[in-house]
């Protein structure tokens, strides 16, 4: 395969620091081909994943923008879940259902600092086996330590070791992982505590092909049109007669970017520029006039620096900075819990989330403004051709 044949991204969780009846916490879920990979797990979203059609036993890989519980209480269930996990015993009581890792690829988890002692004192005091591995490779930043685990505490038994990632010069870690058709790299994001964003590359796919211009070619020299696969992957073909066909140049593929908490993520911003999906949080909003929560006291001014003291986003700086690295659409989320998730039903709420798109519109003036709401589910389409 040369290129992914489908791009799809699910909203599990939109609400900030306490969830609501309509909006549970961070997570999402991408899509590529038959593979899922979770971003951000918020408290049940083991739940979420049995309301969705995401399939838990899909899951490959986890990735988590900070350690605020909103943003990781979930993730020890889903492990659980995904890796036949069950209760165990103390130590030194034997344990029947207790067994060996089968040789298979570990689950893979990225996160800061924090991450691997998380998973693994949670896993270890909860008594919890596990059926297959998992491994927690770590991001770490210049004033972290720059080898070690983070914790004295010996790994769980199907814990396999993690990488720990350093920062390039240039700040990004680039090239967490990759693979034969996707890459990502990740950047921090200035929040009240260590976090980062994660850019994933769809690598660069095959260009549109022009029969025209081959198949004369193929027929004057008697080749078998089965080399148009070939041209089509952008591959050169030598024919019988010394010719040289040069299949289309690749062009690039999908970027998408999933940011966590933030007040400014301007140190990402040179990986994150020409994004077709810019996935930003916006917790709060001055709404006068239509949220009945609003204070007769706050001002726009107000609210921003309110906002950002607690390390956090309103819907015009996140369409700001849509706007500064060109991204084609943006969706918004991590709302705070006033703001309700049932806008596809109730007229209020509809107002309420109406108005936020149009303040992150008034800044953005580019593409698609959208507001996530929990189990919302979408395609991310390929680029257009240029």
């Amino acid at each position: 395969m040369s290129a992914l044949t489908s791009v799809n991204i699910t909203i599990l969780g939109s609400a900030s620091a306490q969830p609501s009846s309509t909006r549970n916490h961070s997570a999402l879920a991408l899509r590529l081909d038959g593979d899922v990979w979770l971003f951000d797990c918020g408290e049940a979203t083991q739940h979420q994943i049995q309301k969705s059609a995401v399939k838990m036993g899909k899951i490959q890989k986890i990735f988590i923008t900070h350690t605020h519980g909103d943003h990781i209480f979930g993730l020890l269930p889903v492990l659980a879940g995904r890796l036949n996990g069950a209760g165990g015993t103390i130590d030194g009581v034997e344990d029947p259902r207790a067994q060996a890792a089968p040789p298979e690829d570990p689950l893979e988890i990225y996160g800061p600092l924090g991450t691997r002692a998380y998973v693994r004192h949670g896993l270890t005091y909860t008594h919890t086996l596990l059926g297959a591995p998992y491994v927690v490779h770590e991001l770490r930043l210049p004033g972290d330590p720059q080898d070690g685990d983070g914790t004295s505490l010996a790994p769980h038994p199907l814990e396999r070791p993690g990488r720990n990632i350093l920062q390039a010069p240039d700040g990004v870690w680039h090239d967490i992982y990759k693979g034969p058709l996707v890459a990502v790299s990740a950047g921090p994001i200035l929040h009240s505590v260590p976090c980062v964003g994660y850019v994933v590359n769809e690598l660069p796919v095959p260009g549109k092909i022009d029969p025209k211009k081959y198949v004369p070619e193929l027929k004057r020299t008697g080749t078998p049109m089965s080399v148009m696969s070939r041209l089509q992957r952008g591959e050169t073909v030598t024919l019988s007669d010394g010719t040289v066909l040069q299949g289309p140049p690749r062009k690039p593929g999908r970027k998408i970017v999933i940011l966590g908490d933030t007040y400014d993520p301007s140190p990402i911003a040179p990986i994150a520029e020409d994004a077709c999906l810019l996935i930003h949080e916006a917790t709060n909003a001055h709404l006068p006039g239509v949220d009945p929560n609003t204070k007769e006291t706050d001002t726009e001014k107000t609210v921003e620096e309110r906002t950002m003291s607690r390390g956090h986003s309103t819907p015009q700086m996140a369409g700001a900075f849509a706007r500064r690295i060109r991204a084609r659409k943006l969706v918004l989320n991590h709302f705070s819990a006033r703001y309700p998730g049932n806008d596809d039903v109730d007229e209020d709420a509809r107002r309420i989330m109406g108005r936020i798109r149009e303040l992150a519109e008034s800044t953005y003036g580019g593409g698609e403004v959208v507001c996530a709401r929990d189990l919302m589910s979408f395609d991310v389409s390929p680029r257009r051709d240029e």
